[in-house]
């Protein structure tokens, strides 16, 4: 599976990515992490990004298209498919990153999009905040992130829906309910995705699926 995770800041993509990179036994590309480890380790590219880490800004594109080929070359070589967060943030990102996958025989299978409001990110960030201290998520730079992601993402959302790879789930439950509805839709989705061609593919909605199994499941206890 080549799963790519697009999501506000604070939805769970990367307690999810590493759900679903540890189900299928494929790598986690999660491009924050490479970038802050970069900027821990003191290297030259991460003395590059600091500061857009830290304000919460888009990080240049020339940055993070070097680091996604890198890291899809990685899986290609060693015969795996791949969870990719963190990128795109942008329409243009969205169709470099394509592009990149493309020229490796490497374009995600499914797109999935965690649905999650504003207050609630907000809340999962700042909680997250006072445990591990990190720069970006103060209060301030939670807001301004946010609003940065419902500008520019909106467009790169209804581009990936009408190449019909677009999978949306509600990302506002316990992660261990979204994690199971997560891999359940996978599972049916693996043995189909690769026989069905791009123009016949449409976007699915899977919001309303936990709130129907929580019904059916207290009808039956």
């Amino acid at each position: 599976m080549r799963v790519l995770l697009v999501a506000p800041p604070g939805a769970g993509k990367g307690t999810q990515g590493a759900l679903i990179a540890s189900h299928f036994k494929i790598p986690h590309i999660a491009i924050g992490d490479l970038l802050r480890d970069h900027v821990a380790r003191g290297t030259g590219l991460g003395r590059q990004v600091q500061g857009h880490l830290d304000r919460g800004d888009l990080v240049p594109d020339e940055i993070v298209m070097g680091l996604l080929r890198e890291q899809l070359a990685a899986a290609k070589a060693a015969g795996t498919g791949y969870v990719l967060d963190g990128i795109p943030r942008t329409l243009d990102q969205a169709k470099a990153a394509y592009a990149a996958a493309k020229e490796l025989d490497m374009t995600v299978n499914v797109v999935l999009h965690l649905k999650a409001d504003d207050d609630e990110v907000t809340r999962r960030l700042l909680a997250r905040a006072a445990q591990e201290h990190r720069s970006d998520d103060t209060a301030d730079v939670i807001r301004d992130r946010l609003a940065l992601y419902r500008r520019v993402t909106q467009p790169v959302l209804e581009w990936y829906a009408q190449r019909g790879v677009l999978v949306s789930v509600d990302a506002m439950r316990p992660a261990d309910q979204v994690g199971r509805e997560i891999l359940a839709a996978l599972e049916a989705m693996a043995s189909l995705v690769d026989l069905v061609p791009e123009d016949r593919r449409r976007p699915v909605d899977l919001t309303d699926l936990g709130e129907w199994l929580d019904q059916y499941h207290n009808g039956k206890s």
